[in-house]
């Protein structure tokens, strides 16, 4: 009687075909709704304003201030909580405010201070929704849990995928052009194979810092930055204007533009304003990360934080969303960032094919 032949030790590039495999097959559904909403979500800042305010307005400071001070109706009850730009088109922001009767609402206006939106802020928004899913499936703290792991999951699935699929000296050319066959199974793995070559490093670079950005807090924790905490600082009367604040901040960082603010409340009678400092990762016309506390009370600076003074591992995090994003590459950069969006969805679903084509269709007993 023969003795069957010992089971060979299955190899690391053995295991890393299985684990890339199986990790893309229990996690193709949430890859595929990060790459779909991630490709919608990189121009969303300008497809909103130009749906929404298509006109351009210069910022008029002063204006602004008086729109505010309407839309908190002085002496019914309502209160302006933040202003923030919409990173789309140029001089246009968002306002989050309680009208008199507390219910909370989002205003668009464009530089001028005229509102060409006004909305309670629980009624849906299409871009709003897309942008919820990308982050927590609309599923809040679980959600956002999900969207982080899985997210990691795709960094160490395209790191076994580049070594399953890493062409030998001289064969580089031959894997990145997709073979021209009518085999079906040989088409779909030289099509996984070509895409995923094409696309691994900014996927790589993609998909690490989106989960980075979901752990920033406890990625905070472990580097030892601390979230800013200054004394209180009760009001003593009337507060500065927004346009006093506004000024008072851009001087304290020279070159800098302003992104938005929190306004003072009687607890805490601060500005903490948020602007773009010279040298900054972001765009132009996108967000900022350097912060400028201003007393509401005195227009006096309370602190001055520009990220590009800030300690190498408080400025690592403030890298994740420009990287994420692409504002980091300015226009070619965030161009970039919507083609990896399409090329983790086909590399998805050429991955999915490839092993649906593999599975034996008829299994005969042995």
């Amino acid at each position: 009687m023969t003795r069957p032949p010992a089971q060979q030790p299955r190899s690391l590039r053995g295991w890393c075909i299985r684990l890339h495999r199986w990790l893309g097959i229990g996690a193709a559904l949430f890859w595929l709704i990060q790459g779909l909403t991630g490709t919608v979500l990189s121009f969303h800042f300008e497809l909103a304003d130009a749906t929404h305010a298509p006109n351009h307005r210069p910022t008029d400071l002063p204006a602004i201030e008086q729109r505010l001070d309407a839309l908190a109706g002085p002496g019914q009850g309502g209160q302006v909580q933040w202003i923030w730009t919409t990173a789309g088109l140029a001089d246009r922001y968002v306002v989050s405010y309680k009208d008199a009767e507390g219910t909370a609402r989002r205003a668009r206006i464009d530089g001028a201070g005229t509102v060409v939106r006004d909305r309670p802020a629980s009624e849906p928004d299409l871009l709003e929704l897309i942008r919820a899913l990308h982050i927590d499936l609309l599923a809040g703290r679980v959600g956002h849990w999900i969207m982080a792991i899985t997210g990691l999951l795709l960094v160490s699935n395209l790191i076994f995928g580049l070594v399953v699929g890493w062409p030998r000296r001289g064969a580089w050319k031959q894997a990145l052009r997709p073979l021209r066959t009518a085999h079906p199974v040989a088409r779909s793995y030289s099509l996984h194979r070509s895409i995923g070559l094409w696309g691994a490093v900014p996927g790589l670079l993609l998909a690490l810092t989106g989960s980075l950005m979901l752990f920033e807090h406890e990625i905070r924790d472990l580097a030892g930055v601390p979230e800013l905490e200054l004394p209180a600082n009760p009001a003593q009367g009337r507060p500065v204007g927004l346009t006093a604040a506004v000024q008072a901040g851009l001087t304290a960082i020279p070159g800098s533009r302003f992104v938005g603010t929190t306004l003072p409340t009687a607890d805490d009678a601060s500005y903490y304003l948020w602007v773009r400092a010279p040298g900054e990762l972001y765009r132009d016309g996108g967000y900022g990360s350097s912060l400028v506390i201003v007393d509401a009370n005195n227009a006096a600076i309370r602190g001055a934080y520009p990220v590009t003074q800030a300690s190498p591992a408080a400025a690592v995090i403030a890298s994740f969303y420009p990287l994420h994003t692409g504002e980091a590459g300015r226009l070619p950069g965030r161009l970039l960032a919507l083609a990896t969006g399409v090329w983790l969805v086909a590399s998805v679903y050429y991955g999915l094919q490839l092993w649906l084509r593999r599975r034996p269709r008829n299994r005969r007993p042995a």
